[in-house]
């Protein structure tokens, strides 16, 4: 038996659990999930581990395309991350997204899985221009941390900390969390499911540096709407997502270690 207890993990969600911003599509994506995955087969053997995500996903697609899915692989752990590309559309229901949520935590809990989930920092403080969805994000946090409470799901409280807002945890789209940043992720979620080996050190600051002023600022701006945000609003135009065509890329339940280019350990 594993020092922890889970032998069969599987990660639900969108683009932040698929791994997008950790490695990229020709070398293959990392992130958050498979550290966290890494980090229970380090700490006991025989750990398998499926990832379900598909960047671009609603909310409401996670719970139907991903869950049934889930829900016959048996896990007896499951991460359950979604809701930015909801709270990013124009008609954002908070209490629509949350409901998608919380059937996936009824329908996982109600099978026996541990179930993890975590909140979402105040975008606004990653870039200013999106300070206008401030209340959006703490609206769906809270919605998360009370369908959490009612099924007992576990709550990695990532906006509570400074540290999660450091440009230094974002990639250059400031939507997908860098190489760092995944990592903080994977610690966060093993701190709070309390595994082997983790504690609370992905709350630290980094060192400090200094923050752009001015001129400096403005053009950074300017730079980041014309290379993400432009083309981000173009594709919701469009009608068109940034999964599209795209599946699971660790449909089934695997060893860690194997499957493909997802570097687990």
């Amino acid at each position: 038996m594993s020092a922890h207890g889970y032998r069969r993990y599987v990660a639900l969600g969108d683009s932040q659990t698929e791994g997008v911003g950790d490695g990229d599509d020709l070398t293959g994506l990392r992130g958050w999930a498979d550290r966290l995955a890494g980090h229970l087969a380090r700490t006991g053997p025989g750990v398998r581990y499926a990832n379900l995500a598909v960047r671009g996903r609603l909310a409401g697609e996670v719970r139907a395309e991903q869950l049934p899915a889930a829900l016959a692989l048996r896990p007896d752990l499951a991460t359950v991350v979604a809701g930015v590309n909801d709270l990013l559309r124009p008609g954002f229901d908070a209490d629509e997204t949350a409901g998608h949520l919380e059937a996936v935590f009824a329908a996982l809990t109600g099978q026996g899985a541990r179930v993890a989930t975590l909140t979402f920092p105040d975008v606004g403080r990653i870039t200013p221009l999106a300070r206008p969805l401030a209340p959006r994000v703490h609206a769906l946090n809270d919605r998360i941390r009370e369908a959490a409470r009612r099924h007992g799901v576990t709550v990695a409280e990532t906006a509570h900390h400074e540290v999660v807002t450091d440009p230094r945890l974002w990639s250059a789209d400031r939507l997908h969390a860098s190489p760092l940043g995944h990592a903080r992720i994977a610690a966060a979620v093993a701190d709070a499911l309390a595994l082997p080996d983790s504690d609370d050190g992905w709350t630290r600051p980094l060192p400090p540096r200094p923050a752009p002023t001015g001129l400096r600022l403005a053009a950074g701006e300017l730079a980041w709407a014309g290379s993400f945000l432009g083309p981000w609003i173009v594709r919701r135009v469009r009608g068109r997502s940034s999964g599209d065509g795209r599946t699971a890329k660790r449909p089934d339940l695997l060893p860690v270690g194997q499957g493909g280019p997802a570097r687990c350990l």
